[in-house]
C-alpha cells in the first residue's frame, strides 16, 4: 500500500514531538532543528539593567582609587601533602607553641547567675524591662600578695615579710549594669600588714586592719535603661558611671586614681572624612580625692581633698597606629594662703609599627597655667617627652628587646595618679612593688633625662625574665635627682607547679647614686588568685 506523501509528513511531525524518529523515515529527512533547553526558573547573570529583579546583580562599585589586580598563579604554592603517618596530637599543638587550655580560676564567692557557663544563658527576669533582662550575679574575687625582701633605700635598711589583699567585689544586675566595690583590708595609707625581722630602723610588727571602701561605683548603659524602661530598642550606646570611681588613662602614666566623681563616653564612633576606623570619647570629673602631685599640703604630701579634676579623653585607631589625648583641669579649691595651684594638664600619645621590626609610643605631657599666690613656688609646669620602643624579633610574642627614654624640663606632673611619677612604664627599675617599699630610681623626670634598655623573654608564656640598665641624668639643681643615678635590674616570674592561680616573682636591683647614698633590693613575692 503506498503512503501518499502528505501522511508521511504528519507521522513525522507526530514523532518528532517525542524526540525520536524511526529509522525507516530517517532517510527521507533533509533537515531537523536542535533541540532547546527550557530556560531556568532563576537568571543569576550579571546585567545592568533590572537590577531590583530577582537575584539579578549590578556590576560591583568599585572605589576609582582601587583597580583590578591580575592573576599570578606563581604566587600561590602548591597545596600541602601529608605523609602516610599516625595523627599525632602533641606535634600538632608544638605547631601553635605548644599551647594548651588555661586552667580558668573561678571566682571564691559566686552566687546567682555562673560566672562561667557552658550552653545557653537562658532567660532573665523582667523587671524593669523585657529588653533589658534582670539577671543577678554577686562575685568576689582579687588577689592575695605576700613578699619578703631586704631592702637598703640609702637612708633606711629594712628586712620584712609584708602582705596584702585585694579584694573585688561584683553586683551585676543587667548585661550592661552593675553596683563593684573594692576593699584592701590589710593596708591602709601606704602601711602594710608587716613583720620587720631586719634592720636598723625595723619596727617590728605591726597588723593592720582597714574596712575603707577604696572604690565604690555604679556603671551602665543608658541606651540600654531606656531599652528597658521604654520597651523599644535604642539606637544609641551611652556608657556612664558615677561614685568613686577608678580612672586609668595613657596605659596609667597620665591618670591612675580613684576619686569620687563621674565619667561618661561616646563609644566605637569612625570618620570616613579623617580615615579613623574607630574612636572613643571619655568625659569625666572628680570632686574629692583627687591625688595630684601639684596639690601639697604644708608639709609636702598629697592633699587629696584639696581640689577637683576636669578633663577629657579621646582614643582612636588611625593611619596604621593609635592615637592617645587628653586635657584635664585641676581645680584648687583651698582658701588662701594654699589656694591658686590649680593649672591645665594636656597628654598625647602616638603608637605605630615601623618597617616591620620597630614598635614605638611617643608620649607628651605639657602642665600649664599654674600661678600661685603670695610668691610661693609652682609644683605643676614643665613639660615631658617619652619614648617606648620595642624590637620586633623572630620571636615577636616573646622575645622583646626594649628601649625607652625620657627628657622632662621643670616640673611635669601626671595629672591623677598617688605619689608616683611620670616614668612608671619607662623600666623596672622606675617602678616600685607598692607592698615592701623596694627602691627604685628617680621617677619624676623633674629637670632631667635618661631612660632604660633591657629585654624580656616570656619562655612558653608561663614563665618570664627581664634584665635591665637604666640611668637618670639631671639637667639642672631643680632637678629631683641630686646627682647622676644607674640602675640594674632583673625580675623573673613564673605561674606555680603551671596552675594559673599562683604566681610566684622575684626582683633584684643595684642602684649607683651621685651625690647619695647607693641603694638596692632582693625580694619574693608569692601571689594567690581567688
Amino acid at each position: 500500500m503506498s503512503v501518499s506523501l502528505q501522511n508521511m509528513c504528519a507521522v513525522a511531525a507526530l514523532l518528532a514531538c517525542f524526540g525520536t524518529i524511526p529509522a525507516a523515515y530517517a532517510d527521507t529527512q533533509t533537515a531537523q532543528a536542535t533541540r532547546r533547553e527550557a530556560p531556568p526558573s532563576e537568571l543569576n547573570e550579571e546585567r545592568t539593567g533590572s537590577p531590583e529583579h530577582k537575584r539579578h546583580q549590578a556590576p560591583p562599585a568599585i572605589d576609582p582609587a582601587v583597580r583590578r589586580s591580575s592573576l599570578e598563579r606563581d604566587d600561590f604554592r602548591s597545596d600541602p601533602v601529608y605523609p602516610d603517618e599516625p595523627y599525632d596530637a602533641e606535634a600538632q599543638l608544638e605547631i601553635y607553641g605548644g599551647k594548651r587550655a588555661v586552667i580558668t580560676p573561678r571566682p571564691a564567692l559566686e552566687l546567682g547567675f555562673p560566672q562561667y557557663l557552658e550552653g545557653s544563658f537562658g532567660a532573665g527576669h523582667d523587671i524593669i524591662g523585657s529588653k533589658n533582662l534582670v539577671r543577678p550575679q554577686f562575685l568576689a574575687y582579687g588577689d592575695w600578695r605576700t613578699a619578703v625582701a631586704f631592702n637598703d633605700n640609702g637612708e633606711t635598711e629594712t628586712g620584712l615579710v609584708a602582705t596584702r589583699l585585694n579584694l573585688e567585689t561584683d553586683l551585676k544586675l543587667t548585661a550592661t549594669e552593675r553596683i563593684h566595690a573594692f576593699f584592701r583590708p590589710l593596708d591602709q595609707g601606704g602601711k602594710f600588714t608587716r613583720y620587720e625581722f631586719a634592720g636598723d630602723d625595723r619596727d617590728q610588727g605591726d597588723v593592720i586592719f582597714d574596712l575603707n571602701i577604696e572604690n565604690f561605683y555604679f556603671e551602665g548603659d543608658l541606651g540600654a535603661i531606656q531599652s528597658g524602661l521604654t520597651d523599644t530598642y535604642t539606637s544609641y550606646d551611652l556608657p556612664f558611671t558615677f561614685g568613686l570611681i577608678p580612672m586609668f588613662f595613657q596605659n596609667g602614666i597620665w591618670v591612675e586614681d580613684a576619686f569620687v566623681g563621674g565619667a561618661f563616653a561616646l563609644t566605637a564612633r569612625n570618620s570616613r572624612q579623617l580615615d579613623i576606623s574607630n574612636y572613643d570619647l571619655t568625659f569625666f570629673a572628680g570632686f574629692d580625692k583627687v591625688s595630684n602631685a601639684g596639690l601639697q599640703d604644708p608639709g609636702g604630701a598629697l592633699a587629696d581633698h584639696a581640689g577637683n579634676v576636669y578633663g577629657m579623653a579621646v582614643f582612636a585607631d588611625m593611619r596604621e597606629g593609635h592615637l592617645e589625648a587628653g586635657w584635664g583641669y585641676i581645680d584648687d579649691t583651698r582658701d588662701e594662703p594654699q589656694a591658686d595651684f590649680s593649672h591645665h594638664n594636656l597628654m598625647a600619645g602616638w603608637t605605630k609599627r615601623y618597617g616591620g621590626w620597630l614598635s614605638n609610643s611617643t608620649r607628651i605631657v605639657w602642665n600649664l597655667g599654674q600661678d600661685p599666690s603670695a610668691n610661693q613656688e609652682q609644683t605643676a609646669d614643665g613639660v615631658a617627652l617619652l619614648f617606648e620602643n620595642s624590637l620586633v624579633t623572630s620571636l615577636p610574642t616573646t622575645l622583646v628587646p626594649y628601649f625607652n627614654a625620657f627628657i622632662g624640663l621643670d616640673r611635669p606632673q601626671p595629672l591623677a595618679r598617688g605619689g608616683d611619677g611620670l616614668l612608671k612604664n619607662t623600666g623596672i627599675n622606675f617602678e616600685t612593688d607598692t607592698l615592701t617599699g623596694y627602691p627604685k630610681l628617680d621617677d619624676t623626670a623633674r629637670d632631667a633625662w635618661g631612660g632604660a634598655l633591657g629585654v624580656s623573654y616570656l619562655f612558653d608564656l608561663s614563665r618570664q625574665i627581664v634584665a635591665e640598665v637604666a640611668t637618670v641624668q639631671p639637667m639642672s639643681n631643680s632637678a629631683n635627682a641630686l646627682g647622676d643615678q644607674y640602675a640594674l635590674g632583673l625580675r623573673y616570674q613564673f605561674n606555680l607547679n603551671g596552675r594559673d592561680r599562683w604566681l610566684v616573682r622575684t626582683d633584684a636591683m643595684y642602684g649607683i647614686l651621685d651625690k647619695q647614698e647607693n641603694i638596692a633590693g632582693a625580694r619574693v613575692e608569692i601571689r594567690r588568685k581567688f
